[in-house]
């Protein structure tokens, strides 16, 4: 009986380099000299590596999307005219409709942050708006809110321009753009 357990070890060939790339000549029905972490996908081996990499790839994929939707929005024209503002709300509503759900409780935390930004002391105006960058930018990456990207971009304008008319009219823009959602 001893005799019998060594004589299939003594067939199997040798772990490393022993096999070519068929994968072992078809022992058994499980492949029989597969180990745990042999060349089976998902398996540990070389192979468990790359996924990671592919993993990385799509993300980066969805990070530069082929298409980036409308335009974006520009600041000087968003400061002098009413009508514009409000064809861009338009826009970026009927936006969030297409892409988005559930985004009305987002949106108004979000406004409430605005308001509050606008509203703070001079000083200190800039780095609220900073941060509400920041926070926006978090909200549309925790819930997938692609169609904000567009107020993310022209909060950067807003910021670097560091205007009060620019920070007023943001605020505007967000306040038609939580209207027109309900």
């Amino acid at each position: 009986m001893a005799e019998e357990q060594q004589q299939p070890k003594e067939n199997r060939p040798p772990r490393e380099g022993g096999r070519g790339p068929g994968g072992g000549g078809g022992r058994g029905p499980g492949g029989g000299d597969r180990g745990p972490r042999g060349d089976r996908p998902g398996g540990g081996g070389e192979r468990g590596g790359d996924r990671g990499g592919e993993r990385g790839e799509r993300r980066g994929f969805d990070r530069g999307r082929p298409f980036e939707g409308p335009p974006e929005i520009e600041l000087e024209k968003l400061i002098s005219d009413s009508l514009y503002l409000d064809n861009q709300a338009h826009s970026i509503v009927s936006r969030m409709r297409d892409m988005d759900s559930g985004t009305k409780t987002q949106l108004r935390r979000l406004y409430g942050a605005v308001r509050r930004a606008v509203r703070a002391p001079e000083g200190d105006r800039q780095h609220e708006f900073v941060m509400l960058r920041a926070r926006l930018a978090y909200t549309i990456a925790r819930h997938g809110l692609r169609s904000l990207d567009q107020l993310e971009k022209l909060l950067l304008q807003v910021t670097r321009k560091n205007d009060i008319r620019g920070y007023e009219r943001f605020k505007d823009l967000f306040e038609a753009i939580v209207a027109y959602n309900e």
